[in-house]
């Protein structure tokens, strides 16, 4: 069975350029969004914690349900498509 490759609501919110913030060990973080999965994100973070950027380096896959929007990234306007019958 394929599997869906629609986003779900939860994660339509979060863009990559995102800055969110999550718990990481019991510690709150704060990262920006590199690459969306199927129900997680890619998130780039800084720690001052020589044991947290050891185990991570300081990269993390988090669950889109663990994020908090902190500041959305400017989004490109889509462009209008064109209706094939002005264009003639």
């Amino acid at each position: 069975m394929a599997k869906s490759t629609e986003m779900s609501a939860d994660q339509a919110k979060f863009h990559v350029g995102d800055e969110v913030g999550f718990k990481l060990e019991g510690s709150d973080f704060t990262g920006f969004i590199d690459k969306g999965y199927n129900n997680s994100f890619l998130i780039t973070f800084e720690s001052s914690d020589p044991e947290i950027i050891d185990k991570y380096h300081n990269k993390v896959v988090i669950n889109n349900k663990q994020l908090k929007m902190i500041k959305a990234a400017p989004q490109p306007d889509p462009e209008p498509e064109e209706d094939e019958e002005d264009s003639k």
